[in-house]
């Protein structure tokens, strides 16, 4: 066992050994403790753990390679993200927690006063959160996988085995204590990693800091960004501080559409719930807010030097020269590894033994790189989500540092995972069994069920993370849409209209999620529903036909058809009864305003 794998089982060992203990000692005894933590979170306890569960894998592992690749355009996942939690803290959580209910279906079952509409809301959900967890399992198999010497597959199976003994043990209750452990643990993991290397690069130790410092690594006296765009332009890539993704409009509707999808994430709305009173939920939502900016604020820092790091260790030396590029055979050991992943892969085209990597798709440099002799960029594949991971060894960090950091991309992957199996599973057991199929249901019988529903979910996600559909490229950004598209609409409207009736939310719900799903399929040409042979012809419409907007981008316009759709059949209908209107005038009353707020 080499030291670097000695280093990762002894950090990774140990935070798995903390989890379990915590699993065991916050055991649930009752469907409150199970759902919702038995609602006595305290509310910095509250916003920790909304942290660690709002920041998944996605967050943690890829969204600092995709601003190391994307630059200026990478930037749509931090404003849509963050936003998207500043709209859920102030116009969705205090209004969620007041009116009481334990999950969002049964929120919106009880305001459209139908079963149907609790229905359709579980389906929307389970679309959105099976589609989410998907990416956090190809998070927990890419780190297992790398850095324990194991399969894709058997990664999978060990972080379904540690969800499933927390989040069943616990429901809420375990979820909530282990997501704080997991929190402490990600955010060291993040930070400590990027002030070695800000250290390294600007001799500032504060990330935030350094991304504006000046570069030491030579005497050229200009400033990191300044370096890294110098850098890049030379290999002919797009300027890394110019940098866009698709058009104008395509950042405007993608930011658009993370922010409402983030605001409409059940796994995080139902967190709100687990707090005694409504001011407690306002406080930890901006608790929350301080303990993600701190990993937010660092991860331009940290795809910006992953990106520089990567580029000066295979180009050393002058652009067109000969001895510039790296000789393959000398490559670095983090190198080696990491090709074992299939995650960076390198195709000698010219035959000459060195690593040429270049953009051979920018028309101007191609040309020159020809007269080079070169013939093609050679580095075939470098995966976005390789860059958190691999950056400590590309920086030569201590083993201790990899290890840390593998630690906390588990810790983010396994604690969103285990929020939305938690969402998943209850909306199986409370909201249809109890809600619906089985009004009389005991609390001891739905204990049980909230647990078989929870293996029932681990199970099913351990299966499309081995066995991702094909459009799981994409996983994470197209559940932000999917809950963009069906569930903050209906949330908004049952908060602020109260003239919305159930006709309209179903509708609106209906329309939204299948024109969003609609977009998502029709960008592979082909609609195919399994078992069936329907076949949804392409129609000529082509890749990304409404106005250039992305299929990851497109739940914005399916949260536009919500609202409309919604807005129109409410008219045409009768409006809901005078007790629901008053309830929404009454969930709306602000904290202060009297003894009608019950706090």
């Amino acid at each position: 066992m080499t030291p670097l794998e000695l280093w990762t089982y002894s950090i990774v060992g140990l935070t798995f050994a903390i989890y379990i203990g915590i699993a065991i000692w916050a055991r649930a005894g009752s469907t409150s403790e199970f759902y919702v933590a038995g609602g006595g979170v305290h509310p910095v306890a509250n916003g920790m753990a909304t942290a660690a569960d709002w920041m998944s894998a996605a967050s943690f592992i890829s969204m600092a390679g995709m601003l190391a690749f994307g630059g200026y355009g990478g930037s749509v996942f931090l404003m849509g993200w963050t936003g998207g939690y500043v709209l859920l803290a102030l116009l969705l959580a205090p209004y969620l927690r007041k009116f009481g209910k334990f999950t969002v279906p049964e929120f919106i079952g009880d305001r459209y006063y139908a079963n149907s509409a609790r229905v359709v809301a579980v389906i929307c959900l389970i679309l959105a959160s099976v589609t989410y967890v998907i990416g956090q399992m190809t998070g927990i198999g890419v780190a297992f996988g790398r850095f324990l010497g194991i399969s894709y597959e058997m990664g999978i199976l060990a972080g379904m085995g540690i969800v499933a003994v927390y989040a069943i043990l616990g429901g809420m209750k375990g979820i909530t204590y282990t997501q704080i452990a997991q929190y402490v643990v990600l955010i060291f993991a993040y930070t400590i990693p990027a002030i070695f290397i800000s250290l390294n690069l600007t001799g500032n130790p504060i990330p935030q800091l350094g991304l504006g410092s000046t570069y030491i690594g030579d005497d050229s006296g200009v400033s990191l960004l300044a370096k890294l765009d110098q850098v890049v332009s030379d290999l002919g890539f797009k300027e890394y501080t110019t940098q866009v993704m698709g058009s104008t409009l395509n950042m405007f509707v993608y930011t658009l559409s993370l922010m409402i999808g983030t605001a409409g994430l059940p796994h995080v709305i139902i967190r709100f719930f687990t707090v005694p009173k409504v001011a407690d939920a306002r406080y930890s939502a901006g608790w929350a807010l301080v303990f993600i900016a701190i990993l937010y604020t660092t991860a331009p820092a940290v795809g910006a030097m992953a990106r520089l790091n990567l580029m000066d260790t295979i180009q050393i030396g002058p652009v067109g020269e000969e001895t510039g590029n790296l000789v393959y055979d000398e490559r670095p050991d983090w190198f080696k590894r990491w090709e074992t992943t299939g995650l960076l892969k390198f195709e000698d085209k010219n035959g000459d033994g060195r690593i040429q990597y270049y953009d051979d798709k920018n028309a101007e440099f191609a040309a020159k790189a020809e007269s080079f002799g070169w013939k093609g960029n050679e580095m075939v594949t470098v995966n976005n989500d390789i860059m958190v991971l691999a950056n400590p060894e590309i920086a030569q960090l201590p083993n201790w540092v990899i290890a840390l950091v593998v630690a906390g991309g588990l810790a983010a992957a396994l604690s969103t995972a285990a929020g939305l199996l938690l969402a998943i599973s209850s909306a199986i057991s409370h909201d249809l069994l109890k809600g619906v199929f089985m009004p009389q249901i005991t609390e001891k019988n739905e204990l049980m069920a909230g647990r078989l529903s929870m293996i029932g979910a681990i199970i099913l996600a351990g299966y499309l993370g081995m066995n991702p559909p094909g459009f799981a490229a994409g996983t994470v950004a197209i559940a932000f849409g999917l809950a963009a598209s069906s569930i903050f609409p209906a949330l908004m409207l049952g908060i602020f209209a109260k003239r919305m009736n159930k006709q309209g939310a179903i509708a609106g719900m209906v329309a939204g999620i299948t024109v969003t799903l609609l977009y998502v399929f029709q960008h592979k040409g082909i609609l195919f529903i399994p078992g069936t042979d329907f076949l949804l012809p392409d129609m000529g419409m082509g890749a990304n036909w409404f106005f250039g907007i992305t299929p990851e981008a497109f739940g914005a316009i399916g949260a536009v058809a919500n609202f409309l759709v919604a807005a129109l059949v409410a008219a045409l209908t009768a409006p809901p009864p005078e007790h629901i209107q008053h309830l929404v005038e009454d969930v709306r009353i602000p904290r202060g305003a009297g003894a009608a707020t019950g706090h």
